[in-house]
């Protein structure tokens, strides 16, 4: 892959292409793959029914905690929405693709673009999950995001035009930071941020309170408050404090493998940031129950001490195989922790500066800050402006990350003139919404059945 990339560059480098040429070659796909043929919401031949997706999802899962992602995901559609990245991947595989591939978040759902601070102490917006991003077709990540648009919509009570205003917009929105980045300087689009000013560019201006709350929110969550909230001294030591179910002590013999890993982690960062970590020592480690869709996985939370009382808390995150590997023609990642890292340093504008990855007990993690100034938006409470605006400034998010790793000026070729795209991505979004809610109703009908443990919380 190394190689390939190498000989592309040089290939690439050899040859200045007109911009007009490369917007061309990208509408040139639309004579195979129209706009309109991105309306059809089509599901896998051999699609699994819902309990066969869920017992295999769980496979390797912690076995304790299966009832607890089950009740998760039963709380809504999009609840089921956000732990079902797999089963949405097998029914994109057998839909339209234009033929253009960029690394993709794997599950762009409204709640995977959140907030959280840059080195420099900005605020800024991205995606901010990365447990399925492997290269793929742009499209996937764009019908997921509006899909959930339209069922956080719903469970919002926003009607059904409101909710269709938000997936069109969010379409346009795309197309239209598409475009804008196709006329940038390379190095330009290639550092846009994802700050207050994009909520202007892409007139969502009526979401600027909640993102100003947000971001205010997203300011005071640091490790310094967790470490307040969460530990304790005890003699010459700081430990965390047992909050079960979702913080909970763990055997020594589990911590001690925990810590074992973090040289290895601490090989996979930058080489600027190797004596930053290195003034740190270890204080504690515990397991926490994180998400929806990372129910059950591995989820650890390490407590270091730095300068006096400063305390940083990481997380290692079990890292699992991406749900869309089954579904794209790409090679088998070696490490999963590391095809994860990849893709976030790929695809967002900043990423965390103590992102890594390391192997713990034969399994792969990823380790990150667990608290890095980050915030949320709940589409899901949104009225119905506020989520049209969401739907804006996710879409150009969503461009953006897509632009670093596809030429911007190819989608914006293939893209341009498409109030169709929006029309037919707005139309799948509702279709598939439906068959969401089917999904759901499903779960719901095994659980009651007693086919599906879960535990509601």
């Amino acid at each position: 892959m190394g190689e390939q990339r190498r000989a592309a560059a040089a290939v690439a480098l050899g040859r200045w292409t007109e911009p007009g040429e490369v917007l061309a070659e990208g509408r040139a796909l639309r004579s195979v793959v129209p706009h309109e043929a991105h309306r059809a919401c089509k599901l896998a031949p051999d699609r699994p029914n819902v309990v066969e997706f869920i017992e295999a999802s769980n496979e390797g899962r912690l076995p304790d905690l299966v009832p607890l992602r089950i009740g998760r995901m039963l709380a809504s559609p999009f609840a089921f929405f956000r732990g079902s990245a797999g089963l949405m991947a097998g029914d994109l595989a057998v839909g339209a693709r234009s033929g253009l591939d960029a690394q993709l978040c794997g599950d762009a759902h409204a709640a995977n673009f959140g907030l959280y601070g840059t080195p420099e102490g900005r605020i800024v917006m991205d995606i901010n999950d990365f447990d399925e991003t492997l290269p793929g077709p742009w499209e996937w990540d764009l019908k997921r995001l509006v899909t959930s648009l339209v069922l956080a919509g719903r469970e919002g009570g926003v009607s059904d035009k409101g909710c269709r205003d938000a997936a069109t917009d969010a379409v346009r929105a795309y197309r239209s930071a598409v475009r804008h980045m196709a006329e940038l300087p390379f190095l330009e689009s290639w550092s846009a941020l994802g700050d207050e000013s994009v909520l202007s560019k892409t007139k969502a201006d009526d979401l600027l309170d909640e993102f100003t709350k947000a971001a205010s929110k997203a300011r005071k969550n640091t490790s310094a408050k967790v470490a307040a909230k969460w530990t304790r001294r005890e003699g010459e030591h700081w430990r965390f404090i047992a909050d079960p179910p979702v913080l909970t002590r763990i055997p020594d013999a589990e911590a001690e493998a925990v810590v074992a890993a973090l040289p290895s982690y601490v090989d996979t960062l930058r080489e600027s940031r190797y004596n930053l970590i290195m003034r740190y020592g270890v204080s504690d480690v515990a397991f926490r129950v994180v998400g929806t869709g990372s129910v059950g996985l591995r989820n650890y939370l390490v407590l270091l001490h730095g300068n006096g009382d400063e305390a940083l808390v990481l997380q290692a995150k079990e890292a699992r195989r991406s749900a869309l590997a089954p579904f794209l023609d790409v090679p088998e990642a070696k490490h999963e922790g590391k095809r994860i890292v990849h893709g976030a340093r790929l695809v967002q504008a900043e990423t965390d500066i103590l992102l890594g990855w390391t192997t713990i007990g034969g399994r792969h993690f990823i380790v990150r800050q667990f608290r890095n100034r980050k915030g949320e938006i709940d589409a899901t409470t949104l009225k119905r402006d506020d989520l049209d605006d969401y739907g804006r400034f996710a879409g150009a998010l969503l461009a953006r990350a897509h632009s670093r790793s596809v030429d911007p000026r190819l989608l914006a070729g293939y893209c341009a003139n498409g109030e169709d795209l929006d029309d037919a991505f707005a139309r799948y979004a509702f279709d598939y919404a439906d068959q969401t809610a089917a999904d759901h109703e499903d779960l719901a009908k095994a659980v009651k059945s007693g086919r599906l443990p879960a535990l509601v919380e």
